[in-house]
C-alpha cells in the first residue's frame, strides 16, 4: 500500500522535514512545464486514471496494529486517510505527463462530497481492496469515485462508495493550473460523467440555499417555532422560561472539543497538513461525541460535505469543536468545526466543516436548540440528514 510513496515520487517532495525548504524551491521551478490553456493538454480516458490498491490486513498481520480499535474493528478515521492519498494519486494519473520527470501540479483536495457506507463490520484480519477512477473534470477540478470492499469468507463484498473533488493548482499551491479534459467512450461513461455535472449542480445550489445565507423555509421556521413552544414554561407562560421536554437533551450540552498541534509528521506533499489526518482527528471527536451523546456505541452511516476552506500550516494550533445537531429516531447529525488559531495574532480562521451522520441501536435523546444560531444549525443538520437518506434510498 505504497500510496503515499508513489505521490512523493511524482511531485519530488522530500521525506525529511529539514530538507523541505529546498524542496519547495525545485518545486516552483515546474511552473514553465503548466499549460496556458486545457486546449493544449491531451484528453485521457476514465481507464487512464483507474487505479486498484490493496491493505493486505489478512495476509500482512504487522500492518493491523495501525488500523485497529479497541472494539476489534477497523480505525475508520484511517480509511479517511487512505481514501484521501487514493484520491490525490487517482488524479495525478489522469493529469500524467510522461515526458515530465515531476508533475508540476499540485493536486489538493477541496471536498468530500460523499461517502456512503454499505456495511457496518469492517473486519481487522480481513484484505481491503481500493478501486477509483476520474468520473468528471471541468477546467482546474476533478471527480475521483472510489470503492472499498473487503474479502471475507472466500469473496469481496461492498463496504463504501465515496466521492472527491479536488482541485489542480500550481507548484506553489498559489494559483489554479489547468488540467486534462476527458474522453468519454462508451454510453456507461457519458451517464457517469453527467451524474458528476448533477453533482456539481447541487453542490451549487446546497451553497446557494445555505442558512448562512438566507432565511429558512416556512416548513422550517414552522418546526423552529413548535420546537420554542416545546419548551415554554407552562406556568408562567413567559418567553424567558424555557423547560427542556422529556427525553431531551439541550443542543448546549451535547458538544465535544479537541486540540491538535499540527506537527511536521502530519505534513502532505507539499508540506501542508494532511487533509487525511483532518479527517482522522475530526471523525474521531464527532464519533466520541455521538458516543457521549448516545450512551451507547456509534455506527457511522454517511459522512457528507466535508469542504476544505484554507490549507492548515505546521506548527499551527488546530482547534476542533463537535455538535449533536440532529436527531431522528435511532440516528445521530454530527457537525464537527475545524479552525485555526494563530498565536501571536489570536485569529481564529475556519478551516473546515465536517458532517457525519451516525446510528444507534438504543433510544437516544432528541436534540433541542435554545437560540436562534442553535435552531440554525438544527436546520442546517436536518438537511444534511435529509440529503443522507435520500442518497441511501
Amino acid at each position: 500500500f505504497n500510496i503515499r510513496n508513489r505521490l512523493r515520487e511524482i511531485v519530488g517532495a522530500s521525506t525529511n522535514w529539514k530538507d523541505h525548504q529546498q524542496a519547495l524551491a525545485e518545486r516552483a521551478s515546474l511552473s514553465q512545464n503548466l499549460a496556458k490553456s486545457q486546449d493544449e493538454l491531451p484528453a485521457k480516458t476514465m481507464k487512464d486514471s483507474a487505479i486498484e490498491a490493496h491493505l493486505p490486513l489478512g495476509t500482512q498481520p504487522a500492518l493491523r496494529e495501525k488500523y485497529l480499535n479497541y472494539h476489534n474493528s477497523v480505525r475508520f478515521g484511517r480509511i479517511l486517510e487512505d481514501l484521501d492519498s487514493l484520491a490525490v494519486l487517482i488524479c495525478y494519473s489522469h493529469t500524467w505527463n510522461k515526458e515530465l520527470k515531476r508533475s508540476p501540479l499540485s493536486i489538493v483536495t477541496a471536498l468530500v462530497d460523499k461517502i456512503d457506507m454499505r456495511k457496518n463490520i469492517i473486519y481487522p484480519d480481513c484484505d481491503i481492496k481500493f478501486t477509483g477512477h476520474v468520473t468528471w473534470v471541468g477546467k482546474t477540478s476533478i471527480e475521483a469515485k472510489m470503492h472499498m470492499s473487503q474479502y471475507h469468507d472466500g469473496a469481496y463484498t461492498d463496504v463504501l462508495d465515496a466521492t472527491f473533488v479536488m482541485v489542480a493548482r500550481d507548484p506553489e499551491n498559489k494559483r489554479a493550473a489547468f488540467i486534462n479534459p476527458l474522453k468519454l467512450e462508451s454510453p456507461e461513461e457519458e451517464a457517469i460523467f453527467q451524474q458528476g455535472e448533477i453533482n456539481k449542480m447541487r453542490r451549487v445550489e446546497l451553497s446557494t440555499a445555505s442558512l448562512l445565507k438566507v432565511a429558512p423555509t416556512a416548513e422550517e421556521r414552522t418546526l423552529v417555532h413548535s420546537l420554542f413552544l416545546n419548551t415554554l414554561d407552562t406556568r408562567t407562560v413567559s418567553f424567558r422560561s424555557r423547560v427542556l421536554p422529556p427525553n431531551s437533551m439541550w443542543m448546549e450540552d451535547a458538544k465535544m472539543k479537541g486540540l491538535e498541534i499540527c506537527h511536521p509528521q502530519e505534513r502532505n506533499i507539499f508540506n501542508r497538513i494532511f487533509g487525511g489526518f483532518l479527517m482522522r482527528k475530526a471523525y474521531e471527536l464527532g464519533w466520541a461525541n455521538a458516543c457521549a451523546f448516545a450512551g451507547g456505541r456509534p455506527t457511522l452511516v454517511a459522512v457528507d460535505d466535508i469542504v476544505f476552506r484554507k490549507p492548515v500550516e505546521i506548527g499551527s494550533l488546530l482547534l476542533l469543536s463537535s455538535q449533536v445537531c440532529y436527531t431522528e429516531g435511532i440516528h445521530i447529525q454530527v457537525r464537527v468545526h475545524t479552525e485555526v488559531l494563530d498565536p501571536l495574532t489570536r485569529q481564529h480562521n475556519t478551516t473546515n466543516v465536517f458532517h457525519f451522520t451516525f446510528r444507534v441501536e438504543k433510544d437516544i435523546p432528541a436534540i433541542v436548540p435554545q437560540s436562534y444560531g442553535e435552531s440554525m444549525l438544527y436546520l442546517d443538520g436536518k438537511r444534511h440528514f435529509d440529503e443522507t437518506m435520500r442518497s441511501q434510498g
